[in-house]
């Protein structure tokens, strides 16, 4: 009679229900059960541990804390990797669009599973639905928590090992919410005027304004400006070099990825000329007051308070959308205007089409042949001429003619 042999192996967890779970996938295998047609049964915990890596590596670091807060908001601090988010979001008072409360976790409706197998659509169209109404989503925060879990869902079938039933993503069923279209704030030409004369003591902000307005950057590319990125050399006037970098071991990079050039104006170039910037270790050309790297939520906390101090209230998203809007209204094409912006032609017009069609009177009209002139129309007949004369006909019936 054999004696079986006896083989440990590690489950590789100190998680004890993690164990559990593990253990049960195990026997099943070890008993010779065919389960390669039906679902696993895959904890949680280390599904969202897993993704939660997936982000970090494949996410700028601020989207990334962003979408790590709202699987904390999702499921709870279930896993390490979502223990350390809750500063994320701050309450519904002050954050209706956000996501959810930091110190109201207990009224917070999660998702709740031990399984990740387990969670249907119903589970997850309710958990959009209720927090939805509770914190007053809008319908694009809500379509964000929908396709966070259909990313999660995709990259668990295709990257995680987890076999869903049916082979489906039920996030997918999930309805998406109507999104009503916000309307661009940007400033008139007057209005450029009028704030860059206020930012005059400012002499920092005045040209970073400037820069904003009429490079049209993102509030961080302008952020990560080196003295280098200026060459005041090349093309007519100079130019700004959006590009990636890395600064003190941090690496930075466009928001889509990709380096690009914006050529300097002649009135950003009058700006530029007249500013002096502060000393800086980095050689940063907009350092903060205290001659480092300035901090994107750090910038936007001062100049809201130069901003309360002179009268005004734009920000730097309306900067960036005054640039755009203008070159609309020029008559630019909105290709290019995607170009220097580094965004897409269908962002650019989802934004600035509305505003092309009243810079596009000459548009409509045909080229003339030969000389112009009005095309003919009927002569007009001098009623004055005629009277209007009332008769019957042989059958009875009324008739108006005219007659002279």
């Amino acid at each position: 009679m054999s004696t079986a042999s006896k083989k440990r192996r590690s489950l590789r967890t100190k998680n004890h229900q993690i164990a559990k779970a593990r253990l049960r996938n195990l026997e099943q295998t070890l008993q010779g059960a065919d389960d390669s047609h039906l679902p696993t049964r895959t904890p949680l915990p280390e599904v969202l541990d897993h993704f939660a890596n997936h982000i970090r590596a494949h996410k700028r670091p601020k989207s990334a804390q962003t979408e790590l807060g709202r699987l904390r908001f999702i499921f709870g601090p279930i896993t390490p990797a979502l223990a350390n988010t809750s500063h994320l979001f701050p309450s519904p008072a002050n954050n209706k669009a956000g996501g959810g409360p930091s110190g109201h976790h207990s009224a917070v409706r999660r998702i709740e599973s031990t399984i990740f197998e387990q969670i249907g659509t119903l589970e997850m169209s309710t958990f959009i639905q209720d927090n939805a109404r509770k914190y007053e989503w809008s319908g694009k925060t809500a379509n964000d928590y929908r396709q966070l879990l259909v990313r999660l869902f995709n990259w668990a079938m295709e990257e995680g090992d987890v076999r869903m039933p049916n082979d489906r993503n039920p996030a997918v069923k999930v309805t998406r919410y109507r999104e009503n279209k916000s309307p661009i704030t940007f400033l008139t030409l007057q209005q450029i005027e009028e704030q860059l004369a206020a930012l005059a003591p400012y002499p920092q902000l005045q040209t970073m304004v400037a820069v904003y307005i009429y490079a049209g950057l993102r509030r961080e590319e302008a952020l990560w400006l080196q003295l280098d990125d200026v060459d005041m050399r090349a093309g007519k006037h100079g130019v700004l070099r959006i590009r990636a970098k890395t600064v003190n071991s941090v690496y930075w990079r466009p928001k889509t990825g990709i380096d690009r050039i914006v050529p300097i104006s002649s009135t950003l170039r009058y700006y530029l000329d007249r500013y002096a910037p502060c000393t800086s270790a980095d050689n940063w050309l907009f350092p903060s007051p205290k001659g480092v790297w300035w901090n994107p939520d750090n910038f936007s906390h001062d100049l809201r308070q130069v901003q309360e101090e002179i009268g005004l209230d734009w920000s730097c998203l309306d900067y960036r959308h005054t640039f755009g809007s203008q070159l609309a209204q020029k008559g630019e094409s909105l290709y290019k205007i995607s170009t220097l912006m580094g965004n897409s032609p269908d962002i650019c017009r989802k934004h600035y089409a509305a505003l092309v069609p009243e810079t596009m009177t000459d548009t409509v009209e045909f080229p003339q042949v030969g000389p112009e002139k009005s095309p003919s129309l009927p002569e007009q007949v001098d009623s004055s001429r005629f009277r209007l004369l009332l008769h019957h006909d042989d059958n009875g019936q009324c008739r108006i003619s005219a007659g002279s």
